[in-house]
């Protein structure tokens, strides 16, 4: 898919691999649409792309229904749907403390990493699904966000694990689902990226965790997990993939 002069929605797109991804899609000629949570960091990103902020709750079926109609709008046809908005969690089953995981806390990471998810892609593609199809028939494409936890989650990340493993299997249903309205469907599993939440943990830690990598032994980069989107979204053949980034991790137990 040309990716100038369409618009592409991103929600999570303050921080992280989130306005990564905005700064990449906008630098291929998209009109990014930055759905966020937090009006300063989402403002700001907006601004530096030249797109367009919009207060999102991703729980919310109304809030994203906003910033999907302000996608068809704003410019050129909503084709990309990108989900980076999550949350990560973590406690034991039962702590050491004998108490069993907060059932609200494993309820608000489904919530957010799974519902959240869902809602944005199923609106956008209902969105994608009423655009003019492209040569082929494509219309759109759907990039989700899971994790390499989905598949070798650590001990504390039971709720963080459940949430990224739902992500991955709804792919490839979610694809067949989509493929009458030329609407691709693919997530992006990343391994340890160096985004601010790594920006507080110790350097002799972060030194042991980069040790873990098969190669190259570092952090992933945002900027590479936003080069990933795009190229998911360029790649028409490209479909119903779950795609680990993670220079070759395997997750420890803890």
């Amino acid at each position: 898919m040309e990716l100038r002069g369409v618009t592409a929605l991103v929600s999570g797109a303050g921080g992280g691999l989130g306005a990564a991804t905005a700064r990449e899609l906008a630098g291929a000629g998209a009109h990014v649409v930055v759905a966020d949570l937090d009006a300063r960091t989402g403002e700001k990103v907006a601004a530096e792309t030249g797109g367009t902020f919009v207060e999102t709750d991703v729980t919310r079926a109304e809030s994203v229904e906003h910033a999907v109609r302000v996608a068809a709008e704003v410019a050129g046809p909503l084709r990309v749907a990108v989900s980076c908005a999550g949350i990560a969690p973590a406690a034991g089953t039962v702590g050491l403390d004998g108490r069993p995981h907060d059932l609200e806390t494993f309820e608000r990471a489904l919530a957010v990493n799974v519902v959240g998810t869902f809602n944005v892609m199923r609106l956008a593609a209902a969105a994608m699904a009423v655009t003019d199809p492209l040569d082929g028939g494509e219309r759109g494409v759907v990039v989700n966000t899971s994790s390499a936890a989905a598949e070798d989650g650590q001990a504390g990340q039971v709720a963080y694990a459940a949430s990224k493993g739902a992500v991955a299997a709804l792919t490839l249903p979610a694809a067949r689902d989509l493929a009458s309205i030329g609407v691709r469907v693919c997530a992006l599993s990343p391994g340890l990226f160096d985004t601010p939440l790594f920006a507080a943990i110790p350097p002799e830690f972060r030194r042991s965790m980069e040790r873990q990598i098969v190669f190259p032994p570092r952090l992933g980069e945002p900027a590479e997990f936003a080069r990933a989107v795009r190229a998911v979204c360029e790649l028409g053949y490209l479909n119903a993939a779950v795609v680990r980034l993670d220079g070759g991790l395997r997750l420890p137990r803890k």
